[in-house]
């Protein structure tokens, strides 16, 4: 009588699995998304890498702001301050004159602190210039010195032609400037960062939970449930889509609230930001799933996401442009995803470009998405 009650139960729970296996196989896959999303949302690496590491680069280029030049000047202690080109020079914004001994200007200049150390004395003989300008630079700081060199010749000549009008010239310069967009320096670093973030949630994320999902038989008390393999692993992406897609929108918004960050189109240009970061964190969801599949053990993961994530972290276009490197690196540079989906994000940020019009940067990424996800199927083990 037992025996025939246990058979009528098993019998009555296969046909509700074989009735209801899609609505079932959904509802667990919701379940893991929400348990994996709690897990990633309580550990501090992930909320360290994802969001607060990309946030204080962002604060901080925020801060330093655009591409405003600004160069320290050391008036030396002998220079005539009460003619024309001296005030000039005093009223510009982008220049900060700095009084101190001789000797102390001239240790600065040699280390860089300072860009030039500026002298204006008048001139004993009637027959020559009213006054004698030098300009004294040093190799420490060779951009500084060309500026407050070229600063110098530009109050030198208005001096000169407020003095002596010239004669009527052979040709007249008629100047045009035409209005665009400012790049600051917030332009380039939040694409890179967001590229950063989803980098190291796609690789470190996916790898380290898989692998204690391994480790510790949680995949394998999954088997004896009723959920199949791809339900699983679609619920764990479903929750780091889920968490990308947070850090992704926290960090873009407080860049354009906060720092002027460009969205050219708006809403429209943050929802293709936030598409492009689905793509992205796919493509690196599969270095994610190959490190799992070959580390040994879990003290070799951090090694093998490192030698993938610090490369591209370095030469991809994440602090400075990636064609600031030398030639013979530039075949590296090139073939790296991060590359390629910065180049991507900023182009749909400033440039207003569409998904159509980035196609080279997004084949690339299709390119790498099939290739990681072939070895990751070779390599990833479910036990």
């Amino acid at each position: 009588m037992a025996i025939s009650n246990i058979k009528d139960q098993r019998s009555k729970i296969q046909n509700r699995r074989s009735e209801g296996r899609e609505y079932n196989q959904l509802r667990a896959m919701l379940a893991v998304t929400r348990a994996s999303l709690r897990s990633i949302m309580r550990s501090p690496s992930a909320v360290v890498f994802s969001i607060a590491f990309p946030l204080i680069f962002i604060v901080v280029f925020g801060f330093i702001g655009g591409n405003n030049i600004s160069v320290r000047v050391g008036v030396h202690p002998q220079s005539d301050t009460s003619n024309e080109i001296f005030t000039m020079m005093k009223v510009r914004p982008e220049v900060k004159l700095i009084r101190e001994p001789e000797a102390a200007m001239k240790e600065e200049l040699l280390r860089g602190k300072i860009s030039a150390i500026i002298r204006i004395e008048k001139n004993l003989d009637t027959s020559k210039p009213e006054y004698l300008v030098h300009v004294q630079t040093s190799n420490a700081s060779r951009e500084g010195g060309a500026v407050v060199s070229m600063l110098m010749g530009h109050a030198v000549d208005k001096a000169n032609l407020a003095k002596n009008p010239p004669p009527k010239p052979e040709a007249e310069l008629r100047p045009e400037h035409l209005e665009g967009r400012a790049f600051t320096s917030i332009d380039f670093i939040l694409p890179g960062m967001l590229g950063f973030s989803l980098l190291s949630t796609g690789v470190f994320g996916t790898a380290f939970v898989f692998y204690n999902l391994r480790s510790t038989l949680v995949l394998k008390r999954f088997f004896a449930t009723p959920i199949r393999r791809p339900f699983i692993v679609l619920g764990e992406a479903l929750s780091r889509v889920t968490f990308a897609t947070i850090t992704s929108s926290i960090i873009i918004i407080l860049g354009h609230f906060a720092f002027g960050f460009t969205l050219i189109n708006g809403v429209t240009t943050f929802l293709l930001m936030l598409l492009l970061a689905f793509i992205g964190l796919f493509v690196f969801m599969g270095f994610g799933f190959i490190v799992s599949g070959v580390a040994p053990n879990e003290s070799v993961i951090p090694v093998l996401a490192n030698i993938i994530t610090l490369p591209q972290f370095l030469m991809a276009g994440t602090f400075f442009p990636a064609d600031v490197f030398p030639s013979w690196l530039q075949p590296v540079v090139k073939v790296m995803p991060l590359t390629y989906l910065n180049e991507a994000m900023r182009k749909i940020a400033f440039e207003g470009v569409s998904f159509f019009e980035v196609w080279q940067d997004l084949l690339v990424l299709g390119l790498w998405g099939a290739v990681v996800y072939f070895i990751a199927t070779r390599v990833f083990r479910w036990e």
